[in-house]
């Protein structure tokens, strides 16, 4: 497996933006990735970005990000600086084309912002990202302090939907981070009740409730096995394992084990069969993504 071997951080300016240097300091020194620190100027820019004095120059641009290098330097990994020196009204294109130039393999994000380069916020920068690019997206939500917090991913939440188009480019990712970060992976499939069953089914439980119900008992078995496969797999390949199967909403359930289990990490993609500008119009990804505080790992699903 490749694992992670260059890691995209854009930022603002910000110390709510600089939330994500933990995670991304852990990450470079356990898989030896290099580290590029990207900032890029932004036309009709404001003043200040949360509170604090916006970047307006090239040269204070360059100084900020040799700082943050310096703070997030690690003795496995490479940390490069680079400021996009071109007024950009689309910001996220330039993370993308520079994405693609610097062959980055993840990009960190803050989940908070106000617009712009200085708005790495869900619906917005992070948004885009994840739906124009390819790449993976590792959200971190910054705490009420908006200080940094430590990244130790000691459990890691996988939800899976025993799809290929989901769980394929899901599954070897979580398990290297597994791997590399000794995490322990809590591997979860959700299977709805009759009452929380999907609106492409609801219409079929109405019409034959004890037909559906029984449905729901053999899918909730075949869930059972396809976790237990799944486990005995990694588990040769000496990945600590657990796994779960939940009945009910998606989202609640999804939510609810996350705090229940007290992980520290999310790895997910959007739903195969939803397509993935569904994630951001109302389905389960976005309402866990709301919800949780734990940093959140997304993969676009196969086409």
């Amino acid at each position: 497996m490749a694992g992670f071997r260059k890691l995209l951080v854009p930022l603002d300016g910000s110390h709510l933006a600089e939330t994500v240097l933990p995670a991304a300091k852990v990450l470079a020194e356990r898989f030896g990735a290099a580290v590029s620190l990207l900032h890029v100027m932004e036309r009709d820019a404001p003043e200040t970005v949360h509170g604090q004095p916006h970047l307006s120059s090239l040269a204070e641009a360059d100084a900020y990000l040799e700082g943050v290098a310096r703070d997030c330097s690690c003795q496995r990994a490479s940390v490069e600086c680079h400021v996009h020196p071109n007024e950009e009204r689309d910001v996220v294109g330039s993370i993308l084309q520079h994405a693609e130039e610097f062959g980055a393999d993840l990009v960190l994000l803050s989940t908070h912002g106000q617009g712009g380069m200085r708005d790495l916020l869900v619906g917005s920068i992070a948004q885009q990202t994840l739906r124009r690019g390819r790449l993976p997206v590792l959200l971190v939500k910054p705490p009420e302090t908006g200080e940094a917090i430590p990244f130790e991913p000691h459990r890691i939440l996988v939800p899976l939907d025993r799809t290929e188009e989901h769980d394929g480019p899901v599954l070897p990712l979580a398990e290297e981070l597994g791997m590399v970060l000794g995490s322990n992976l809590l591997l979860l499939v959700v299977v709805p009740t009759l009452s929380t069953i999907s609106n492409d089914r609801a219409a079929i439980a109405a019409m034959a409730p004890t037909a559906t119900r029984e449905a729901l008992r053999m899918e909730e078995e075949e869930a059972q096995g396809y976790l237990r496969r799944m486990a005995e797999r990694l588990s040769q390949e000496e990945v600590d394992v657990s796994t779960e199967v939940r009945r009910g909403d998606t989202a609640n359930s999804v939510v609810e084990v996350a705090e229940r289990a007290q992980v520290d990490m999310l790895v997910m993609s959007t739903h195969g069969r939803a397509g993935w500008d569904a994630f951001w119009s109302g389905s389960a990804g976005s309402k866990i993504l709301s919800r949780v505080r734990q940093p959140m790992l997304l993969v676009r699903a196969r086409e």
